[in-house]
Formats: structure tokens, sequence, C-alpha cells
């Protein structure tokens, strides 16, 4: 299904600032009939909370400004329904289940950590109901699953452009993997770092060792003796944000001075709360940048986030809110409140302008974009460059 032709559908942001809830002159949305759910299932407790919370804030700051959608000449009110998935994959499963049973949604947005989407791709393609990702990179998420598309770049890609920074920019040679063996996000970016690593030294041997933890640990003294045995001219550490900087923390409490790199869900305030000044230097992709933000549709985002909130948005609001945005585009566009047209939508989308990048999904759903390089400096996220697919 994912196969069939696309349809070029430049649609900025703009056209949805002609919503009728703007124009003043459709009918009043909001009788029970006149309603479209969209569903969210995020971590809202749990090791994941800090990265949940910050995609709901982007995706409600969406809603606040787009809170219609016209469709076929009506106006419907969209309404939230929002699932905390515990940061846990049988409460994500069962939380998408309940929004498609219960809830009646129409479509479903998230989650943080591709655990969690992957938990929730099977229900969502056995029931019909389409599911954009937002900052979910592993690419079991959309696999094989026609209801499954994301706003975010992959990890074939994102291991890649941290492989290559490493050999390019830190002229490493040797490398050791640190990863969270029970968060498919980390065990898949590893991967794809390591096989670009070797490719690319043409050394089979130049991981010098792959050393696991599981979410939850804060004692990594065992890992990080080993890796300081073996003097690695770089550290890749994949993970979620409180275990690795308590792993960059412990590191060079030990002594280790190699530098350290990581993914995208190192962008959160709590990467630096806990890590404090070990934490200075590291370097992690991310899916956005304030400094980058140069379209209109980035512009007026971040009007607007920084009018609420006085600081600058994380990467993952603006997915959030893009997710958003992609969703009402695809419904405006079916024009039917059926999931399977809205679905058929999704799939077209291309040349949407968002706040993070445009958007254009492939056949398997995914969108190709660029990925922003990060270093913590001076107990601030900054950015350092930009990389293009």
């Amino acid at each position: 299904m994912k196969n069939a032709a696309k349809v070029l559908c430049l649609v900025p942001l703009m056209a949805l600032l002609a919503l009728p809830v703007f124009a003043g002159g459709g009918k009043e949305a909001g009788t029970a009939e006149d309603v479209i759910k969209i569903g969210v299932f995020e971590p809202l407790t749990g090791a994941y909370a800090a990265g949940g919370a910050m995609e709901v804030e982007g995706i409600r700051l969406a809603n606040e400004l787009f809170p219609t959608v016209e469709v076929s000449g009506k106006t419907y009110k969209v309404e939230l329904v929002i699932a905390d998935n515990k940061s846990d994959k049988v409460d994500a499963a069962n939380a998408v289940q309940r929004l498609i049973d219960l809830d009646k949604v129409q479509v479903i947005l998230g989650s943080w950590g591709s655990s969690a989407s992957i938990a929730g791709g099977e229900i969502v393609k056995d029931a019909h109901i389409p599911a954009i990702g937002l900052s979910c990179t592993n690419v079991l998420v959309t696999a094989g699953n026609d209801y499954y598309f994301r706003v975010c770049f992959i990890d074939p890609f994102q291991g890649t452009v941290m492989s290559n920074y490493a050999i390019n920019d830190l002229k490493a040679k040797t490398a050791v993997i640190v990863q969270e063996v029970s968060n498919d996000y980390s065990v898949g970016l590893a991967k794809f770092f390591v096989d670009n690593f070797k490719a690319r030294t043409g050394n089979p041997n130049a991981i010098l060792a792959t050393v696991n933890y599981t979410t939850g640990d804060q004692d990594f003294s065992a890992q990080l003796t080993s890796i300081r045995s073996l003097n690695p001219d770089v550290i890749f550490a994949p993970g979620n944000y409180t275990e690795s900087a308590l792993v960059i923390q412990q590191a060079r409490s030990l002594g280790i001075t190699a530098p350290f790199i990581g993914g995208d869900t190192w962008e959160t305030p709590e990467f630096i709360d806990v890590g404090r000044e070990y934490v200075e230097g590291a370097v992690f992709s991310s899916f956005f940048s304030s400094e980058y933000a140069a379209s209109p549709v980035a512009e007026s985002f971040l009007k607007e986030y920084r009018a609420r909130y006085n600081k600058d948005p994380a990467a993952v609001t603006a997915l959030g809110y893009d997710g958003y945005l992609v969703a009402l585009d695809a419904i405006k566009r079916a024009g039917s409140v059926d999931p399977e047209a809205i679905r058929n939508a999704i799939a077209k989308t291309q040349g949407f302008v968002g706040a993070a990048g445009t958007v254009t999904l492939d056949a398997n759903g995914d969108a190709t974009k660029s990925a922003f390089l990060k270093v913590v400096k001076g107990g601030k996220f900054a950015f350092q460059t930009i990389i293009n697919p």
C-alpha cells in the first residue's frame, strides 16, 4: 500500500492558517458529531517522562493554535486524548488499545522511545488506525507496517552521521559502544554506528568493546573500568538521558578522557542537570535547532513557544508540533474523518513545511530530514553544524 503513487502536495503550514477556525464563517464546531479525536500515547511517568512531556508540549501548542479542521465544508473541533504509556512496552500497547477501543480516536501520535512505538505498532496495524511517530527513530517502527509513519529521521542516517563525525572531526580510529540493551532505540542506533565505523576505518576490530546496561541502572563502574583499560578514541553511548549522563559523570571521575557522543535522546534538561560539568563537550545528533530555524513556520513556532514558556523549545517539542499539523493536513486532504482515508492521505505527504523542516514521507512512511549536531557548552545545548541526508 505504501508503494502507491504519491501525489505532490506542497502544503505549507500557511494553508492550515486558512482553516475555518480563523475564517469565522464556518459552522461552529463542538457538538459530539463534529469532533475528531487525535490520540497521544507518551511516557508521562517513568524513566522517559521528561521526553514524553516535551513532545506533548509541542502537540498541545499546535492544538491551541489550530484547534479545528475543515473536512468537506464542515468544521470539526480537534480533541486531544492523551494517554500515559508509563515508559513501558506493555503499558504502551495497552494505552494504544484503549485509545482505539474506548476513545475511538481517528489518528494517534507518539511515542517518545522507539520501544513504546514498536509495542503499539501491531495494534494500530490490526485496527487500521494511522499513527505518526514524532521522535521514534528505530527502523522497526514503520517496517512492514502500512499504518505507522513518522516525522523524524531514522537511525541508519543518525548512526552514520555520528560515526562520520567521530572519524572526520574527532579523528577517531577506535571506539567503544555503551548501549542500553533493554532499549530498542539504543541497540539499533549502536548497530548502524558500528557498521559504518568499521567500514569507514577499514578495520573490523575498530570497535574495541560493546558494554551493556539496562534502563534504570545507576552504577556503571564495572563497565567503565573495562573501558578505561581499552583507552578508545571515542565512546558512543546512545541511551536514555539520565543513564547516559551518569555514565559520563562516572567515566570522568575514573579518569576517562575520551570524548562521549550520543543520539537525540540526550537533548533534555535532565541530561545537563544530572551530568553537570561532566557532560560539557558531549556531542549528539538532534532534529531541530532554534539557531537554524529560518522558515516562516519555524519562526512562528518559536515566537509562540517563547511567548508561553520564556525559553527555547526542545527538538522533540518541534516534532510534536509538526506531527499534529501533518495529521491535520492529512485529514483536510482526505476530505473524510474515516481513519483509512486519513491513513492514505498521510502516506501521500510530500513537501509539508513544518517547524522542524520539510516532511516528505518515503515508501516506508519515513521522513528524510537533516540532522543537527549539538554540543553541551556552558551548561546549555549549543548548535554546532547541520548535516543533510
